[in-house]
């Protein structure tokens, strides 16, 4: 039986977060719908390339980040998702090994940056990846989280604000012979 027949509703439920009048917008999904869930497991393949095959979602996983607990926006051009980026609270991923290295793990005050993806054709068009990146902070900084973390390719962070920490460099990551940072940044 097919992920999108089980309890998915057709249409997402979501809140339209800013909009522009280039028919480009940001939705935080409170619900993910099953037109969306089918391009989102389409985007996210593109995922494995540069975080391996464990990044992908699936039909059976994608509930978990595409909910109510998370902070899941997706940008839209002409009503396509051009994009989308996922936070989670840190202490989703306790059962992690490089969980144990973070700190804040345990006190409820670090939103993990799980996806951030926009189509190539759309990357460097109208700043979309900006905005949408943006929103996500000023959304994570309503909620009261004090700290974004995340993993990225080794020499990433250093194109983030200067007060991003590295927390650890994992030489082996999920598989990947790339090695990844685990960064930490005040918001």
């Amino acid at each position: 039986m097919s992920q999108l027949s089980l309890n998915i509703e057709e249409e997402s439920e979501f809140k339209v977060i800013a909009s522009s009048a280039f028919n480009f917008r940001i939705d935080l999904i409170k619900r993910i719908g099953k037109k969306d869930v089918k391009e989102i497991l389409y985007m996210s393949e593109s995922l494995s390339n540069s975080f391996g095959l464990s990044s992908v979602f699936t039909k059976h996983n994608i509930s978990k980040y595409f909910n109510e607990n998370t902070l899941p926006f997706v940008a839209r051009y002409k009503n396509e998702i051009v994009g989308f980026i996922i936070g989670v609270p840190l202490e989703n991923f306790e059962q992690e090994s490089w969980a144990k290295y973070d700190v804040n793990l345990g006190k409820n005050n670090t939103i993990y940056t799980y996806a951030f993806f926009i189509k190539d054709k759309y990357r460097k068009k109208g700043g979309y990846a900006k905005t949408l990146k943006r929103i996500y902070i000023s959304w994570a900084k309503k909620r009261r989280y004090k700290y974004v973390s995340g993993h990225v390719k080794q020499g990433i962070t250093k194109n983030f604000p200067e007060n991003t920490q590295i927390v650890k460099i994992f030489a082996m990551w999920y598989g990947m012979n790339t090695p990844f940072e685990y960064y930490r940044r005040p918001l």
